[in-house]
This record gives C-alpha cells, sequence and structure tokens, in this order.
C-alpha cells in the first residue's frame, strides 16, 4: 500500500525539480529548449516531456507558482490600516531572497508565451497596482502616472536591480527597496528608513 503514495511523492519531486531548474536555466537564456532543462535537472527529455507535453505548458505552469507565491506575500504583509509604502517595503523585502525565480518572468513576458503570460500575471500585477493606488489616495505614492503603470515599473525596478546586482552582491534588497519607493514618489528620507527597518 505505500508504493503507490511512494511513487506518487517521487514523481511530484521530479516535477518541482524540473520547474526549479527550468527558472535557472531559462533565467540565464530565456530561449533555452526542453532539452537544455532536461540536461540541468539530470533527466531525459522524455521525463520533461512526461510532466510538461510543451514548453508552453512549462512556462505557464512557472508563471502560475509565480503568481500564488507573491500574491501570497502582499496578503500576508498587507492590512487596511498600514501605510502602503511601508506594505511594499515588506513585499520587497519578503520577495528578494526570491528574485531569481520570478525575474524569468520580464524575460518571457517579451517572448513567444508573451500575451498568456500577460493574462495569467494579471492578478499579480491587479493586488500591486491596488496598493499602489491606496498609497496615491492617502498620499503616500505620487500620482505622477496612473496606479497600474507605475506599479509595474516598480516592480520591474526590483527584479532588474536583482539580475543585475544579486551574482556580485553589489546590490542588494535596500537598493531595490529604495529604488522602487522612489519610483513610486516616496521621499528619499522615508525610503531610506523604510529600508532600514527591512533590513
Amino acid at each position: 500500500m505505500q508504493v503507490e503514495p511512494a511513487r506518487a511523492r517521487s514523481v511530484s519531486d521530479t516535477r518541482s525539480r524540473i520547474l526549479d531548474v527550468a527558472r535557472e536555466v531559462l533565467g540565464r537564456d530565456p530561449s533555452a529548449g526542453m532539452g537544455d532543462i532536461a540536461a540541468a535537472a539530470g533527466v531525459v527529455r522524455r521525463t520533461v516531456y512526461g510532466h510538461f507535453p510543451t514548453r508552453g505548458d512549462l512556462v505557464r505552469d512557472l508563471t502560475r507558482s509565480a503568481v500564488g507565491e507573491i500574491t501570497a506575500v502582499v496578503a500576508e504583509v498587507d492590512a487596511p490600516d498600514r501605510d502602503a509604502d511601508a506594505v511594499w517595503a515588506d513585499v520587497v523585502a519578503r520577495l528578494w531572497p526570491l528574485a531569481h525565480r520570478y525575474r524569468v518572468l520580464l524575460a518571457l513576458r517579451r517572448g513567444e508565451h508573451g500575451d498568456e503570460i500577460h493574462v495569467l500575471l494579471r492578478p499579480v500585477d491587479d493586488v500591486l497596482a491596488g496598493l499602489v493606488r491606496r498609497g496615491q489616495d492617502s498620499g503616500v505614492f505620487g500620482r505622477h502616472l496612473p496606479a497600474a503603470v507605475v506599479s509595474q515599473i516598480a516592480w520591474s525596478t526590483v527584479f532588474t536591480l536583482a539580475g543585475d546586482g544579486v551574482a556580485d552582491g553589489a546590490l542588494d534588497v535596500r537598493a531595490a527597496t529604495i529604488t522602487s519607493l522612489l519610483v513610486l514618489g516616496v521621499p528619499g528620507g522615508r525610503a531610506t528608513a523604510l529600508a532600514a527597518q527591512d533590513g
């Protein structure tokens, strides 16, 4: 009776490993193929295709996983009585260790599956735009751009810094927090103070 649960666990572990490796491989080279992912995961191509019949299926699963994780973090740190800029700083701090996992979506969003990824990422776009809108309404974020636009620019800034600075440690969560808050229109002193609280 233990054979089936053990087999199911092994299948699930293999699938999770393929997804983790795919994040890394596609993060370095968004045009990498299924064979590249299979080789990096230490499995044959047939195993990858057994879990993900097409590259599009793999990309969609990566996107859904990211959406779930990001929206869960925002829901966990957000509260209506908290200042939106403090919530934003907490979200950046919580997601920074995993930034490389999501950065690949920025590149893939511009690729062949871009339209699908855009649709799948809508819950993240909506929750961040809602947070920014709340911050604009309370006066902690600038109104220089619509909430939906400035939230995406600020969010992209975080992942741009993650990609450019994580490898050599030159840029850190403090830089990402301050820079993204500045993009949102938070004064420099306040952005620095919020970054220090999360540092």
